[in-house]
């Protein structure tokens, strides 16, 4: 007796441990799942984990499909943030207030591609230096305008050494030292 019908290539795929994870992340519950794939719930169970499933509750689930387009809201929204805002993934699921893993699933509905560490280091090295340069030609042109350097460092909340650094970084030709304290006095003799 047999009870299994020879698998097709078309039900071995189905039933792949990422196959699974796919469809489960875009919302596809467990016993829906065991429908499609024929396999029990103990081994679909195992093959979601194999896949490095981060399994939902029920209640996420129901939130996940009761709206179908505020989910694709949300995946839009996470995609701009990701790409336009350098966000990572740990950022998008914060927003989201979902796991990594299915902020990445939502990402790449949106038709977003995730980005290597690497990538996402460079972007945000990228647009830190943007602002440090324009922070340092602001300086510049306060200090041109007659602000002090300890004034300047005082306003930004840098140290006056970093306020020197971003002054020099900006090409800003400085001004002669003064001393800095009570003039000196010279002793009258009588």
């Amino acid at each position: 007796m047999n009870p299994h019908p020879p698998s097709t290539p078309a039900d071995d795929e189905i039933r792949a441990p990422q196959a699974l994870r796919e469809r489960y992340e875009s919302g596809a519950t467990v016993q829906e799942l065991m429908t499609a794939s024929g396999l029990s719930y103990g081994t679909l169970l195992n093959r979601l984990h194999e896949a490095g499933t981060v399994m939902r509750t029920s209640w996420q689930t129901r939130r996940m499909r009761a709206d179908p387009e505020a989910r694709r809201r949300l995946a839009a929204h996470l995609r701009t943030l990701y790409e336009e805002h350098g966000a990572t993934l740990t950022e998008l699921a914060s927003a989201a207030g979902e796991t990594r893993t299915v902020a990445r699933g939502l990402l790449i509905e949106a038709g977003g591609t995730v980005r290597t560490t690497q990538q996402t280091l460079q972007i945000r090295f990228a647009a830190r230096a943007a602002e440090r340069q324009k922070l340092a030609q602001s300086l510049r042109a306060k200090y041109e305008a007659g602000a002090t350097v300890p004034e300047l460092a005082q306003e930004c909340r840098y140290s006056v050494g970093t306020v020197y650094r971003l002054l020099h970084q900006a090409g800003t030709r400085m001004r002669a030292k003064h001393r800095h304290g009570p003039a000196s006095r010279t002793q009258r003799r009588s």
